[in-house]
């Protein structure tokens, strides 16, 4: 469970991480490099979930889907200094209720 919980952290800071360097470059003229750093890191996101011991790639992108959401929250608060209001953070607990509901309900 908690190789399961660290795989989609790292995969939420690769795809983060990647695209907010590209939109750094394209967005707010940095050099290239930035860009070709973003594009690999992105990369690396579309590997780190196929380490995910879940038989579903669907279940495991859409659980994955609620972790994003969570993490976009904090990354927002702690690199762009947005601070989430109350129906951002009600919004991240509703996503991890339903990552929870699709990854460990009982299945047959």
């Amino acid at each position: 469970m908690v190789i399961a919980v660290l795989l989609f952290i790292v995969a939420g800071l690769a795809e983060i991480g990647g695209g907010y360097l590209i939109w750094l470059w394209l967005r707010e003229s940095r050099p290239l490099w930035y860009g070709l750093v973003g594009a690999l890191v992105l990369v690396a996101y579309g590997i780190i979930p196929t380490l995910q011991k879940f038989p579903s790639f669907g279940r495991i992108y859409a659980a994955y889907g609620g972790v994003f959401i969570v993490m976009a929250v904090l990354w927002g608060w702690l690199v762009d200094k947005k601070t989430p209001d109350l129906y951002d953070w009600l919004g991240a607990g509703i996503c991890v209720i339903g990552v929870s509901v699709i990854l460990w309900a009982p299945r047959h």
